[in-house]
């Protein structure tokens, strides 16, 4: 059996520097307005994690704009000391460390407001908006007026309910325009659970329509995690379909590895050596959001099989925060379809987890002996992962189809 891969063994900490690192760049010579609902400020909620979040951005070379809906001085106090005191937010040339401009909440968007706000910008890539007169109800449409004023690619949304909850379905991760004008139908966000935060919904779809590239929704204290990490913490929105799936270019292979090699460490995937990492990343095929974001992989191996005419789906690994948006089954369709077009007789996936085996049995597999795939696949196999692996096999239509004919 071939040897481990030492990788696999990296700390977890260095798997989230990679990760935030991966996101960071995303960010970097951009812009991100950051809203607080009045609801979230006015609850005292730790501005700790905010400020950090902010300070990784600020050092990140990313222009942020904190639009803080004034809830008295002591509120506005316990802002700016919190984003005084992070990483390398400090005082420049005399100029103080948190550049704050304060506005009536109706003029925020206003050509005064915005060159004012650029001028604190251009300096130090960082600006509060302390806004008076905001109403709870209001929210968040003065933000989304800032945001499109100044075509800001990424707003955030800090509200103290978090992400969507879509009834008896959970955590909603991920909402593109369709599913947008869905829960937006005559009583569907009500039934969804979601009636009061309608207007909320409202203001998100204007945004995506003004052009805004994407909008999260999440609480104050969640910010770092939905903006660093794959799971995120709340709702990701954005425009068109969310999701595409193509084969990975020698840029999307790093990423695709650490995904591999997280399914490894939660001991869904067997451990691969570092040629059978090349060999797999070589076939892989990665499904993608918001043309950035990978978030699952898998590849369609056919060369040791090739006497038998058969294909392996392996390595199949999805983002848990992705988990029920659709993403596995996306990938596996394409990996059938391009086994279809090969002309291969069958394709197969192997798993050990109960969940996995039933994606595979819902989608036409059929579970087997193992000795019904190519007897190649067991060499060098783990004896004591065999012992826990379900085998599926699936026949291909096209295949079955020129037999019959």
């Amino acid at each position: 059996m071939p040897a481990p891969r030492s990788s696999v063994l990296r700390a977890h900490a260095d798997e989230l520097f990679g990760e935030k690192d991966f996101y960071l760049e995303e960010f970097r010579g951009r812009s991100v307005l950051v809203g607080i609902a009045p609801a979230a400020a006015a609850s005292r909620p730790a501005l700790e994690p905010l400020a950090t979040a902010i300070g990784d951005l600020v050092r990140n070379d990313t222009r942020v704009l904190v639009w803080w809906p004034s809830v008295g001085m002591a509120g506005d106090r316990r802002l700016r000391a919190a984003i005084g005191r992070a990483k390398g937010l400090v005082r420049r040339r005399g100029r103080p460390a948190v550049p704050v401009a304060r506005v009536a909440a109706a003029d925020a968007a206003s050509e005064t407001v915005r060159a004012a706000l650029w001028t604190m910008l251009r300096q130090q890539r960082l600006a509060v908006l302390v806004a008076d007169g905001v109403l709870g109800a209001e929210f968040p449409a003065p933000v989304v007026a800032l945001a499109t004023a100044l075509r800001i690619p990424k707003l955030v949304l800090a509200d103290p309910e978090g992400g969507l909850l879509a009834g008896w379905s959970g955590p909603l991760s991920f909402a593109d325009a369709n599913v947008l004008d869905t829960l937006l139908r005559q009583g569907e966000a009500e039934w969804s659970g979601l009636g009061e935060r309608r207007a909320l919904l409202l203001a998100v779809r204007a945004a995506l329509d003004a052009g805004i590239e994407a909008v999260n929704l999440c609480r104050p204290e969640g910010i770092a995690e939905e903006l660093f990490t794959y799971e995120g913490s709340g709702t990701l929105f954005t425009r068109g379909d969310y999701c595409h799936v193509a084969r990975l270019g020698v840029d999307d292979f790093a990423q695709a590895e650490r995904l591999l090699e997280r399914g490894q460490r939660e001991g869904l995937l067997k451990l691969r050596s570092d040629e059978e990492m090349a060999a797999l990343l070589a076939v892989g095929w990665g499904a993608t959001i918001c043309d950035r974001h990978l978030a699952g992989v898998a590849g369609l191996l056919t060369e040791p099989y090739a006497a038998e005419r058969a294909g392996e789906i392996a390595g199949l690994y999805t983002i848990t925060r992705f988990k029920g948006e659709g993403i596995g089954e996306r990938l596996v369709n394409r990996l059938i379809a391009e086994a279809e077009a090969r002309g291969l007789d069958y394709v197969f996936a192997c798993a050990v987890d109960e969940r996995a085996m039933q994606f595979f049995a819902r989608r036409g597999f059929a579970r087997v002996d193992a000795r019904a795939v190519p007897a190649a696949k067991w060499a060098g196999y783990d004896a004591r992962r065999r012992t826990r692996v379900a085998v599926f096999r699936r026949p291909l239509s096209a295949r079955a189809a020129a037999a019959e004919g």
